[in-house]
């Protein structure tokens, strides 16, 4: 085994292992975009709009520490170092990956549909900049070329991003990821990953039902939800006939838009945006 060989085995059995102890993968998570932010050491990527997967070396993980069940086919040609990315099956199609991901009977005919989009090493030292070098190295992957090494180039100024954004946006796509090329990769929420979208969006795990009165007597009418830092607040709009039916389970996670937030931290004008099984239950 040569030298940069034995590096990425001794990578991926570290990552492995973190893994195991901390019962989810270690990731880096977005902040929110602010008009202002210093542009000058950020690349600029798509928001692609799937499932969080993390190769570990061995096997694909969610976000919420659970195993994928992908083809071997779709994972055999990886390098056994750890690779963060979005499975992804296509703008506008995030109902599709979060089935097939979610699925513990792999689907061919589903999975040959899928994407695995990877934007980082986390295991791999250096910062971002140096990181994207090995990777470009690694992949693309002629024989899988579902494979595929996220595109990135240099932000610029707050306009170009502005237009940039526009264009995504009208050809279907979700957003922007900005990366401070000079950070390390460190598993926590920060500004060194930013996400730029049309409208704020996070995430909270659902702890109660409203029932509804009026026009949405004898369904849901509101659900009570908690944030990762541990605000409640009530999410009454932008839901469905369909969803006030069937509404999302207490424990599962969900995401809403809003404008900005209040003096408490509260986000203003929260309304339902989708379930996000991804998440974990």
């Amino acid at each position: 085994m040569d030298r940069r060989a034995f590096v990425l085995a001794g990578l991926a059995a570290l990552a492995s292992t973190a893994l195991a102890r901390s019962g989810a993968p270690p990731l880096m998570l977005a902040e929110v975009y602010r008009r202002g932010m210093p542009l000058a050491d950020y690349w600029v990527s798509e928001k692609y709009d799937g499932v969080r997967g993390y190769w570990d070396g061995k096997r694909l993980w969610t976000r919420g520490g659970e195993p994928v069940a992908a083809p071997a086919w779709f994972t055999a040609a990886l390098p056994a170092v750890p690779m963060d990315g979005e499975l992804w099956a296509g703008r506008g199609r995030f109902a599709h990956a979060v089935s097939t991901v979610r699925s513990q009977t792999p689907n061919d005919v589903a999975w040959r549909q899928m994407r695995f989009m990877v934007f980082d090493l986390p295991a791999m030292p250096g910062d971002f900049t140096a990181r994207l070098a090995v990777l470009r190295k690694l992949l693309p992957i002629t024989e899988a070329p579902w494979i595929v090494p996220v595109p990135q180039l240099r932000a610029t100024t707050h306009e170009d991003l502005q237009a940039l954004l526009d264009k995504t946006v009208r050809m279907g796509g979700e957003g922007l990821m900005l990366h401070r090329g000079g950070s390390l990769y460190r598993a926590e929420r920060n500004t060194d990953l930013v996400k730029v979208k049309p409208y704020d969006d996070a995430d909270a795990r659902v702890v109660s039902h409203v029932p509804g009165r009026g026009k949405h007597a004898g369904r849901m009418g509101a659900i009570w939800v908690e944030t990762p830092d541990g605000k409640r607040f009530k999410l009454g709009g932008g839901f469905s006939d369909a969803e006030r039916e069937k509404p999302p389970a207490i424990g599962s996670w969900v995401s809403y838009r809003y404008n900005g937030t209040n003096p408490s931290g509260l986000p203003r004008f929260a309304r339902f945006l989708r379930e996000r099984p991804d998440l974990g239950d």
